[in-house]
């Protein structure tokens, strides 16, 4: 026979808090009840736990329905410390915890908000919360409605955008927003501030220059800030308008070295990708001064800057090439190269004759894989004038550039060998009876093979020597 319980409970469904879930999570809820219901009225706890899941499962199966137990009003006390339940009529007082995506222990006197997932760890004996499924879904899908938000443009600010454009392109608002040249020169010079533009400047140093009363260290000094300006295109083609072109070869002639060194740098700086002023420093004599320069005894600082100069001028301009060569600058390189014990000026001359060689065999090939229009047969034309190969061969250079292996630098290996094989065509016949020219090659493929192979050891691959090894071996296999 069934007791009665020793205390009067009711069962009510509450707000959709879900600590405890009525269906496939009935444990938890026998629990709650049985600890509030005497022990031997077993039978009818079991009753009023079907009681409730019909209850709940007529509010509504859409919602996740919750079960509290809530005992009468003399017991409230006793039946909260012994359950942790919290009843519906103090509310005010719960503490409601924010659940999260990940679980959190869930202690007494805690309220969770609607659908959120509830469970009871059984290894802890803790109850446990985290957001619910439809609670994550909705969570994911408003933080993706946020980005979308911020990513996109309305309407509205795009028509302000275009509008702002607009302004910006009128030239009314242009000129409200930038102030004139004279007016900012005027305002300047209130501050005692000077504003030139490159022009000015360049016309001020030239006069300078021009000042008999100027002295060595000012001029070596204008010379300096003339070849910083003569490095952009229209700068140096100023120069030439404004005679400054004729002072800056005048100055090769100076008895001071260090005129002479700086000149032939600002000459070197203005001639370079400027086919404009390449032809106005032919016409003005330069290339006859450098040559002068070059064949007498100078210091080995004059003849660098003096190289750089006639490097310059020479590349991709076939018409000085043919002036170089006419006026016997292959025989002035020559004497210079024997002369050259430390190999700085080798390098640099035995770079520029592989720079011209390799200019007229790329034009000659970019006929053959284009139709030529004008101008590239213009040029292929000028460049048949140039007989460099010829010359090389007649003032020896076959038996000059080898001479460059012995050196123990391998930039400069490099760019010997690099010449070489430029100049085989010609020169194979001398390559093959050259014994020193085959001895070297031996030498340097084994001692740069012994280097790649290292670098392979430590993973390296595709290295500076490599490249060096399949030099050696193209100009092995056209000597053979």
């Amino acid at each position: 026979m069934l007791r009665k319980p020793s205390k009067e409970c009711s069962v009510s469904v509450t707000r959709p808090i879900k600590p405890y879930h009525c269906y496939g999570r009935s444990l938890y809820d026998v629990i709650v009840v049985m600890k509030l219901i005497s022990t031997s009225a077993i039978g009818a706890a079991l009753l009023l736990l079907l009681h409730c899941c019909q209850i709940a499962s007529n509010v509504g199966q859409k919602s996740d329905c919750a079960l509290t137990v809530v005992e009468n009003t003399e017991g409230r006390k006793e039946a909260d410390k012994e359950a942790g339940v919290i009843a519906d009529e103090d509310e005010g007082d719960f503490e409601v915890i924010q659940p999260t995506d990940n679980w959190q222990t869930l202690k007494a006197g805690q309220a969770v908000p609607a659908g959120s997932h509830v469970r009871l760890n059984l290894q802890t004996g803790q109850r446990e919360v985290r957001l619910g499924e439809e609670q994550l879904k909705y969570w994911t899908h408003e933080h993706r409605e946020i980005e979308d938000d911020q990513s996109t443009i309305s309407a509205d600010e795009l028509k302000r955008a275009m509008k702002k454009m607009k302004e910006d392109l009128n030239p009314d608002s242009v000129t409200s927003k930038y102030r004139p040249l004279g007016e900012l020169k005027r305002d300047m010079a209130q501050l005692d501030l000077l504003v030139e533009t490159d022009i000015q400047i360049m016309k001020r140093l030239l006069d300078q220059l021009k000042n008999s009363n100027s002295t060595t260290e000012l001029k070596l000094s204008l010379l300096l800030d003339l070849e910083y300006m003569v490095h952009q295109v229209d700068n140096a083609q100023s120069l030439c308008s404004m005679g400054g072109l004729q002072l800056v070869v005048e100055g090769l002639n100076s008895t001071d070295f260090r005129l002479q060194e700086s000149s032939a740098f600002v000459l070197g700086s203005a001639v370079s990708s400027n086919p404009m002023v390449q032809v106005k420093a032919v016409e003005s004599g330069a290339l006859q001064t450098l040559l002068t320069i070059m064949a007498t005894a100078q210091p080995l600082r004059v003849k660098k800057k003096v190289l750089f100069a006639v490097a310059s001028l020479l590349r991709n301009f076939p018409y000085a090439q043919r002036h170089f060569l006419s006026h016997g600058g292959l025989q002035v390189l020559s004497e210079l190269f024997r002369a050259d014990g430390g190999g700085v000026l080798r390098t640099r001359i035995v770079t520029m004759l592989y720079d011209m060689i390799s200019e007229k065999e790329l034009i000659s090939q970019a006929g053959l894989d284009m139709d030529p229009d004008a101008a590239h047969k213009e040029r292929v034309h000028q460049y048949s004038k140039v007989s460099l190969q010829g010359e090389l061969l007649e003032k020896g250079w076959c038996n000059l550039v080898p001479q460059l292996l012995e050196s123990t630098e391998h930039d400069y290996r490099e760019k010997a060998l690099r010449a070489l094989l430029a100049m085989a065509p010609m020169c194979l016949d001398q390559y093959r009876s050259d014994r020193s020219l085959l001895s070297s090659l031996l030498t340097l493929r084994d001692q740069y093979q012994e280097m790649v192979e290292s670098e392979m050891i430590v993973g390296e691959e595709n290295s500076y020597f490599a490249e060096i090894v399949a030099l050696i071996n193209a100009l092995q296999v056209k000597m053979k």
